[in-house]
C-alpha cells in the first residue's frame, strides 16, 4: 500500500511501495521507502524537500529604512499638472 500524506507548510511525505518518475517518465532513485516532496519550490534538491520550507523567507521590509540624507525630508505629492 502506499501512502501520500501532505504536512501542513510542509512536504508531501510518500510511504510505501511507489515509483518516483521525472517529467521524462524516467525512474528517480528512491533510497527509502519514504521520500518527502517538495511544494514549496525552495528546494535544492528537486523534487525532493531538503528542510528549507522551514527556513525564515527574506521579504523585503515594505517601508525602507531611511538614509541619513533623506532623514528629515518631506516628499510632497506628486503635481496634476501634465
Amino acid at each position: 500500500m502506499t501512502e501520500i500524506r501532505a504536512y501542513p507548510d510542509g512536504p508531501l511525505l510518500v510511504r510505501g511501495e511507489f515509483e518516483l518518475l521525472d517529467e521524462n517518465g524516467d525512474p528517480i532513485p528512491a533510497s527509502r521507502r519514504t521520500v518527502a516532496l517538495c511544494r514549496c519550490g525552495r528546494t535544492a534538491i528537486p523534487p525532493l524537500c531538503d528542510g528549507t520550507h522551514t527556513l525564515p523567507v527574506n521579504r523585503p521590509h515594505p517601508h525602507p529604512a531611511k538614509t541619513s540624507a533623506s532623514q528629515g525630508a518631506t516628499r510632497s505629492a506628486p503635481s496634476a499638472r501634465r
